[in-house]
């Protein structure tokens, strides 16, 4: 967004969420009028008001901060790092909700999809990744699909593509995140990258995981998951509204019963 001031910022935003300045005003009880001084810049919107109309419309934390410089205001949302003393609790909860899960597969990331935890089932999906994808820090989507990463193992790559494209497609029209963009545009530059995503079954309904995998013991499996995604309610700075745990479930009985029983020879070992 190449913008500046507070007015050019709000009308990007109404504008991203395809409201007219009269449907904007509605929703905010004020006037068109003044809605429209504010955009044009011959209006200076109150705190409340930025405050307000970016609750109305949904803006991230960090573009309301954004706003409110803009009108010369202090920034409202503080930006706390994860390993900070203040973070103590959320990185608690976190982990609690990443063992909760185990021995299923689970991820903590951050805005731009960079792991800050995970829990023991995570390893399964990093058996045989190249040293340079699991640097610091690991973004799961571009260890996902990178051609040397866990893309050579997926069975339905052209589906699975096709869904975290979507996915990634919905967060950076929800931020307007140029880090986002940045991501997709690298990611795109893959192999298959621009084909068209696979179509799911007529009566499915979700788009699962499916992962080929060598056991020890019983040699080439294919393990079916499905995920979910987890965020805080509420949150009050920006990052935690920035946080989400992506947890992979078994599909069927065979993986769930795999993923026990790995968990109990490692356990045991």
């Amino acid at each position: 967004m190449p913008t500046h001031t507070a007015g050019d910022l709000l009308r990007h935003w109404r504008r991203t969420r395809r409201l007219s300045q009269l449907e904007l005003a509605g929703r905010a009880e004020t006037s068109t009028r003044h809605l429209s001084f504010v955009e044009t810049g011959r209006s200076t919107p109150s705190r409340q008001l930025i405050l307000h109309l970016s609750e109305e419309l949904e803006i991230p934390l960090r573009e309301r901060n954004r706003m409110l410089l803009a009108a010369g205001y202090a920034p409202v949302y503080a930006e706390p790092a994860l390993d900070t003393h203040t973070m103590a609790p959320v990185r608690t909860a976190i982990r609690q909700i990443l063992t909760g899960y185990e021995p299923y597969p689970a991820l903590a990331v951050d805005a731009q999809w960079n792991m800050v935890d995970a829990n023991s089932g995570v390893a399964l999906f990093l058996d045989g990744i190249p040293a340079d994808l699991l640097t610091p820090p690991v973004n799961a989507l571009r260890v996902s699909l990178h051609p040397a990463g866990l893309a050579s193992r997926i069975v339905n790559l052209a589906e699975w593509r096709g869904h975290l494209f979507e996915r990634i497609e919905r967060q950076i029209e929800a931020t307007g995140s140029a880090d986002l963009a940045a991501l997709r545009a690298e990611l795109l530059s893959y192999p298959g990258g621009r084909d068209d995503p696979g179509l799911p079954e007529p009566d499915q309904a979700v788009v699962p995981l499916r992962l080929r995998h060598h056991d020890p013991d019983r040699g080439a499996v294919e393990l079916e998951f499905i995920s979910t995604m987890t965020i805080f309610g509420s949150p009050m700075n920006v990052t935690v509204a920035e946080l989400a745990v992506e947890s992979f479930l078994p599909a069927g009985p065979a993986t769930a019963e795999f993923l026990r029983r790995r968990s109990d020879v490692e356990k045991m070992g």
